[in-house]
């Protein structure tokens, strides 16, 4: 990892935190993540799955861990296993975490070797009513590979048919959404990174880079400052290209007098940030620009007041439809008629603004929580309004973090560039 090190505090109010809504005599058990193939020796960077890190603060693969609170064996209520390293590991793979160094990091005392786990799981299991398996239920996901946890519980199943199967995604997804004060310093770094590779980005753009270039420039200065790496996919998209929601091919040349959006963030110790900025290739917005960006601006900060304790889901989507609305027929965009004979399914301004205003953020970019349940203190939630308009070539989004507290909401982006004025200024500088 290239992150520092964590306080280990983090894990263990998360782990208290969710056997605290076990029921009686229940067995939870958690994956690491699979490694995925990318060809015939090498796989894909690993990436750990996030509820596992979320309770352990272990970033490695082969891991699983055990919480049994209601064990009669005190040495198993908490238990974490890990792959066991020999001298070629060491050599072709590098180093791996020991007993002491996963004590450190997740605050377990009980660590064994994974060779242990099928005899200390089969030793105990036996005493539980209850089997908690850790399915993926994130709604913005459908599985077509069946990944680990499913595996996993397919064999236990066929080994222990009596027991009564639990869900831990529920649990899951009421504890993810509220962030602790350490999940928001690490928000809050990767924020921070995020505002420092904006700035050399604004120093660097000038007409005739290419998306890729300007790429380079990002990835540079997230790594020099110990990030994970990109937090998603990044989108550099130049001209016609910020019309296309998920543009990622990032190989155009950026052309004098067109606006650049970009969404990309960095992520630090499994934690993300989501930034879009779109600024204009030669430093200077036309008037038309200008008054496009303006107006997702002023949608923006409407937005941003509504993302308060209570707010609930659809309605605050439909409140900044309504703002949009107004300011598209500020635009020409629109006019009062095509409003009146909208469809409510699939309302005008839907034509040029088609994605929704936030999602919750934490260790996934769209982090795990219910479209159900009201907006609550703790909640760390995107603003990213758009005006899209492909006839005209141009794209704008804007994006910042928004922390909502007990007394309103907090700015995790409020350092980063975004008035049109300050953003030419920078680029001019």
């Amino acid at each position: 990892m290239k992150y520092l090190p964590l306080s280990n505090n983090l894990f263990l109010i998360n782990r208290k935190n969710f056997v605290q809504r076990l029921k009686k005599a229940s067995i939870a058990i958690f994956n690491a993540n699979d490694e995925f193939v990318r060809s015939g020796d090498q796989n894909f960077i690993f990436k750990q799955n996030a509820d596992f890190f979320y309770l352990t603060g272990i970033d490695q693969e082969q891991s699983i861990l055990i919480l049994f609170p209601d064990c009669p064996n005190p040495l198993y209520r908490e238990v974490l296993f890990l792959r066991q390293t020999n001298e070629h590991i060491a050599v072709w793979e590098g180093h791996k975490y020991t007993k002491e160094e996963a004590r450190a990091a997740s605050g377990i005392e009980n660590i064994y070797w994974l060779q242990d786990f099928d005899a200390i799981l089969h030793s105990i299991i036996h005493y539980a009513e209850n089997i908690y398996i850790n399915t993926n239920e994130n709604d913005r996901y459908a599985h077509t590979v069946p990944y680990r946890d499913l595996r996993f519980l397919n064999d236990l199943r066929s080994k222990y048919p009596l027991h009564h199967y639990e869900r831990s995604a529920p649990i899951m997804r009421e504890l993810r959404a509220v962030k602790s004060e350490i999940e928001v310093e690490l928000t809050q770094k990767a924020c921070a990174i995020t505002r420092d590779s904006f700035i050399r980005v604004l120093k660097f753009v000038k007409p005739g880079v290419t998306e890729y270039e300007i790429e380079a420039e990002i990835i540079h200065e997230f790594i020099r400052q110990r990030a994970t790496g990109q937090a998603y996919s990044p989108i550099i998209a130049s001209g016609a290209n910020a019309n296309i929601l998920h543009y990622i091919d990032n190989n155009q040349i950026c052309k004098d007098g067109d606006v650049i959006l970009m969404d990309y963030a960095a992520e630090y110790a499994n934690y993300n940030a989501d930034m879009t900025r779109s600024i204009p290739v030669n430093g200077r917005f036309t008037q038309r620009q200008r008054d496009v960006y303006n107006a997702v601006l002023r949608v923006m900060h409407e937005a941003k007041k509504m993302l308060i304790a209570g707010t609930i889901w659809n309605e605050y989507h439909d409140e900044v439809g309504k703002i949009m609305t107004s300011e598209l027929i500020g635009l020409g965009l629109l006019d009062k008629h095509d409003v009146e004979k909208q469809d409510a399914k699939v309302p005008a301004y839907k034509k040029y603004f088609m994605h929704g205003t936030s999602h919750h953020l934490g260790i996934d970019v769209h982090d795990f929580a219910s479209r159900y349940t009201p907006f609550a203190a703790g909640n760390i939630l995107t603003c990213e309004p758009g005006i899209y308009i492909p006839a005209e070539g141009l794209g704008i989004r804007l994006e910042n973090d928004i922390l909502i507290t007990q007394d309103g909401n907090i700015d995790l982006m409020a350092d980063i560039p975004i008035e049109a004025d300050e953003i030419e200024e920078l680029m001019n500088s």
